[in-house]
């Protein structure tokens, strides 16, 4: 009876742990996924932000509009651009 449930509590660790281990791994991808998110549309943001903060102080956005709707055009272009091995690191 005492070697079963060692046995059984082992069991049960080894589980925990890897149950634990798939949430660190979706943690990783999900962390991933806003790096890249951030760093392609981390100008638009910006730029957007800009636009919204000369509207309130009275003035006139218009700047930081073009600014945002260019960096908005250049992230589509990155995102679509085709990339393979001998154009990556560009």
């Amino acid at each position: 009876m005492i070697a079963n449930s060692k046995k059984t509590g082992q069991i049960r660790r080894r589980v925990t742990g890897q149950g634990m281990t798939e949430y660190i791994i979706i943690v990783a991808l999900i962390a991933i996924a806003a790096i890249v998110t951030v760093t392609a549309f981390g100008g638009v943001v910006k730029a957007q932000f800009g636009a919204m903060a000369a509207s309130l102080a009275g003035g006139a956005p218009t700047t930081a509009v073009k600014a945002a709707t260019d960096q908005g055009k250049a992230a589509v272009t990155a995102g679509t651009a085709t990339t393979t091995l001998s154009t990556y690191a560009q």
